[in-house]
């Protein structure tokens, strides 16, 4: 299961609230880890686990063009644990992993946006609505269709869609 905080902002409330050491940037070269979820456990829930993360985004603009920066966050404190099998941790990466691959998706769309200095923050606004949409639409069918990784068989057809549409978007990678 996946809880997420998104965040659109010239300035990123987040990232000054945050403490940088319970955040971790996504990267291919770093996987999480059980250590990794250090909140308390929902007793009510019935999900093994909780992964949070986030898609941020800084954004300036001039009458000459648009700065952005993109990060692609799992925090700490505020994901959880019950059930400690790899299975279940392979699962919760593929979340962090499909944030990513949205991240990237904002990266390539913004990439693409014609600079108009009369509507950049409406554009802007809207182009990070409407890829947040399909992240939220991706993370809910990843649940479904493993079952929250119970569907062992769709569990590792998902990741092996996950890693291709990682490596097609690189070209995005911040």
């Amino acid at each position: 299961m996946i809880q997420q905080f998104l965040s659109l902002a010239l300035i990123s409330l987040f990232s000054i609230t945050q403490s940088s050491s319970n955040l971790i940037d996504w990267s291919g070269s770093r996987r999480l880890s059980w250590a990794d979820f250090r909140a308390n456990p929902d007793a009510s829930s019935p999900n093994a686990a909780l992964t949070n993360t986030s898609i941020n985004i800084e954004f300036g603009y001039s009458k000459t063009g648009l700065t952005y920066s993109i990060k692609c966050r799992f925090d700490k404190t505020k994901s959880w644990v019950k059930v400690k099998n790899n299975l279940v941790l392979g699962h919760e990466q593929g979340h962090f992993d499909i944030a990513e691959i949205h991240a990237r998706k904002l990266n390539r769309e913004l990439k693409a946006y014609k600079f108009n200095s009369k509507t950049v923050s409406e554009d802007v606004n809207a182009i990070y609505d409407r890829v947040m949409k399909q992240h939220h639409e991706a993370q809910k069918e990843y649940d479904q269709e493993t079952d929250f990784s119970r569907k062992k068989d769709k569990q590792e057809e998902w990741l092996g869609k996950i890693e291709k549409e990682l490596d097609l978007l690189e070209p995005y990678n911040k």
